[in-house]
């Protein structure tokens, strides 16, 4: 499968499926291994050996193949495959958007948004959603109706870090067990990824874009979800956390009147295309009279 991609530029972007995740998403026979894969317990297993010097070997070839900088993070040598996949930025290359109109991504990463209809419901890549889907039921999923949900795509090449999108203060984390398929398009065919994959929520009440859920899900070999804050004051920028080793997947809901997301985005979701975006990036802007 052919990913289609824009940049804010208006730059193609094209980003394709691999053998394997061809083979395990386009054949009955491959889908079964998948699921075998998705089993939390082969995640933490995998993990064992991403977290050992063992794996070390893996990040030269990873960093040639996709062309990452080094330059811009605290150190170039790392212990295990999997301190250089939480590598950290260093600070002055984390450009955060503090005009307090401007919605910011909290991620790096590949940007989709949907309407949600009345009915709390969207649709993506055929399968069908509710709010309370990912939600596990919540109750809060209603207030949500008719408002839209951001997802943002972390490929495995990505800055695994992300940050809090405004001022504000934040509820504890709740998490929802699951198994953990790949979030790559290629699987949203065949699985009902958002409401099967291990996830955890939170509710940010922000200080210019009213109450937002912050949900992070995890996916194919993630070793876990890491938020560093329970009950917290937080500060636009602030670092909430980080994933461990695979591609991620990071989703907001918003309420209609609090944010206008921008028309490129909304532009390029609309012709299924995704957007790429950079942490602290805006996205949009605060609808001020309804706050």
């Amino acid at each position: 499968m052919v990913i289609v991609g824009r940049d804010r530029n208006g730059k193609l972007d094209i980003d394709k499926d691999g053998k394997f995740m061809k083979f395990l998403y386009g054949n009955e026979f491959g889908r079964l291994i998948a699921r075998i894969l998705a089993c939390p317990f082969i995640s933490k297993v995998s993990s064992l050996y991403l977290n050992s010097s063992l794996s070390n070997y893996m990040v030269k070839d990873f960093v040639v193949k996709n062309n990452i900088d080094l330059s811009v993070y605290d150190k170039s040598e790392f212990n295990s495959f999997n301190e250089f996949f939480t590598r950290i930025k260093k600070r002055e290359n984390i450009h955060i958007d503090y005009n307090a109109n401007s919605f910011i991504s909290p991620c790096d990463g590949k940007l989709m948004v949907y309407k949600i209809g009345i009915n709390s419901d969207f649709k993506i890549k055929n399968t069908y959603y509710t709010v309370s889907d990912l939600l596990n039921g919540d109750a809060i999923s209603n207030e949500y109706k008719d408002g839209y949900i951001l997802i943002f795509r972390l490929r495995p090449k990505d800055y695994h870090r992300y940050v809090y999108i405004d001022d504000g203060v934040k509820t504890r984390n709740i998490s929802i067990p699951g198994i953990l398929h790949t979030v790559r398009p290629i699987a949203l065919a065949s699985e009902p990824v958002y409401k099967r994959n291990s996830r955890e929520y939170t509710l940010l009440k922000t200080q210019n874009f009213g109450d937002i859920i912050q949900i992070e899900v995890g996916a194919m070999l993630v070793g876990k979800i890491c938020n560093y804050h329970a009950d917290w004051q937080f500060k636009r920028g602030e670092e909430k956390g980080h994933f461990e080793f695979g591609g991620s997947t990071i989703v907001l809901l918003v309420k209609k009147e609090n944010v206008l997301i921008d028309e490129d985005i909304i532009k390029n979701s609309n012709e299924d295309v995704e957007t790429l975006v950079e942490c602290g990036m805006k996205i949009g802007n605060k609808i001020s009279n309804n706050l």
